[in-house]
């Protein structure tokens, strides 16, 4: 990727921490990125930050562009695509993470035999520690394929899947992030009920939460195991472990990934019968 130019139409929260992850990781120099936005103090605060090239005008940047990246609210991306989808030249590769939003629906309005991969990631990319599930276009090779994939390992790890799943990633590692939250949140609450301090039980909260998910992927031991080898017999967390089961927790979660994958589906049917 060091020789082509990375183009980010769109440059909300997303794209800011892939530029940064890209730039973290050396994959890609600052002069090889060049981001497009409406709002010119997001572009300013861009460039400031990372010394990357900035323009409000969207043809130029998929002129200047080798790889675009769809950086875009999906209610907008159809405005955005039949603004400059003509535009797209053949081979240029165009990578969305648009949220929900069909390849079928992008590649009805780019140029025939357009290069498009489809992403689902999430808002740990920003700590570099994101989940991505990509998948291929009717016409993406696997070179696309491989770009894409190492545009969003600068920002954690990644996934490739056939399209039909990723409602099912969005269900889970999209909207994953604010289901721990709500956890962190409440495991917080109940350390402030027995006497913590706040601050001392939102910090021994969150860290629990990540060094138990570090644990995890370093020793590849499956969570059961490493459940049992925190519950001994008669003790405490047996106890809590009662309690969690008791209120559903582990059915709430399984409930919340379901219905989040089917609003996921919903919305990217309603979106794919809009017209060109």
């Amino acid at each position: 990727m060091k020789n082509k130019t990375l183009g980010f139409l769109g440059a909300g929260n997303m794209a800011g921490a892939l530029v940064k992850g890209l730039l973290h990781a050396k994959v890609v120099p600052a002069s090889g990125i060049v981001v497009s936005d409406v709002k010119a103090d997001r572009l300013a605060s861009l460039h400031e930050m990372h010394g990357i090239r900035t323009t409000n005008d969207n043809h130029e940047l998929v002129r200047m562009s080798d790889v675009i990246v769809l950086s875009v609210k999906p209610q907008v991306i159809d405005k955005v695509l039949e603004a400059v989808g003509s535009g797209v030249r053949p081979g240029q590769l165009v990578i969305s993470i648009a949220a929900g939003v069909p390849i079928s629906a992008i590649e009805s309005r780019l140029p025939k035999d357009a290069h498009v991969v489809r992403s689902m990631p999430n808002t740990p990319a920003t700590a570099l520690a994101g989940a991505t599930a990509i998948a291929p276009g009717s016409h993406a090779t696997d070179d696309d394929l491989e770009t894409a994939r190492a545009l969003f390992a600068a920002v954690g790890c990644v996934v490739t899947l056939d399209e039909s799943l990723l409602d099912a990633v969005t269900g889970l590692s999209g909207s994953g992030p604010a289901y721990v939250m709500l956890m962190i949140e409440a495991l917080a609450d109940g350390g402030v009920k027995v006497g913590l301090h706040r601050d001392t039980a939102l910090l021994l909260a969150a860290q629990t939460v990540y060094g138990s998910a570090k644990l995890l992927l370093e020793t590849g031991e499956h969570p059961g195991r490493l459940k049992d080898m925190v519950t001994s017999p008669g003790g405490t967390t047996i106890a809590g472990l009662h309690a969690l089961e008791s209120g559903g927790l582990r059915s709430t979660l399984i409930d919340a990934v379901e219905t989040a994958t089917m609003r996921s589906q919903t919305l990217g049917e309603q979106l794919a019968k809009k017209p060109r």
